[in-house]
């Protein structure tokens, strides 16, 4: 088992991962409290903000503290399986849903390429990354409509859809019903 000892970035460390130098492979590696993977220096992925990097001498210490193995740059020694990598997408999906999510972006925050992501989340799940976005999106807005007074149109932008009518015809399309006929239908239910 390793220490769970994080250190602070040095400044050679900052350019290393900045510069993806291979030479620094092994010699350290690096987390993303926003993700909650760990990298080597060498990864293409995006990177990162400083203020969100943690640094592990080994990858045992990293995984120890919560991160979990990058499926770009295999930092946990090997190749990390499809089931789980589908398991860090939901994850990313499931934090930030409320933002503009395209399959690049979630792509970069789960350190993958974009069709690679698209491929195998598919064939895990039988739905596209995008499509399980909408799911996460429309299962929280009526978890708002059944416990807020928010306006349809506030709670479209609170789950990432800020154009109304594009939330008002997702959600019919996959609830069967209108935002606000959802909701009459939910309090009379409760009553």
């Amino acid at each position: 088992m390793g220490s769970e000892v994080a250190e602070l970035v040095t400044v050679e460390q900052w350019r290393a991962i900045c510069e993806n130098d291979a030479d620094y492979d092994g010699q350290f590696f690096y987390a993303v409290s926003t993700t909650r993977i760990f990298c080597r220096p060498s990864c293409k992925s995006r990177t990162p903000k400083l203020e969100n990097v943690r640094v592990f001498l080994c990858a045992e210490d990293a995984m120890d503290a919560g991160f979990r193995p990058c499926k770009r740059c295999k930092s946990g020694g090997v190749r990390l399986p499809d089931a789980d990598w589908v398991a860090q997408i939901e994850a990313y999906i499931g934090e930030h849903y409320r933002e503009h999510l395209t399959l690049s972006r979630i792509a970069d925050g789960c350190h993958g390429s974009a069709y690679h992501l698209h491929r195998v989340f598919k064939a895990q799940t039988g739905m596209t990354p995008l499509d399980f976005v909408h799911v996460v999106r429309i299962r929280e807005a009526c978890v708002l409509l059944e416990t807020t007074e928010m306006r349809v149109m506030e709670i479209g932008s609170a789950v990432g859809m800020p154009n109304a009518a594009q939330f008002a015809t997702l959600f019919k399309r996959t609830q069967g019903v209108t935002p606000s006929g959802y909701r009459k239908n939910w309090k009379e239910l409760q009553a």
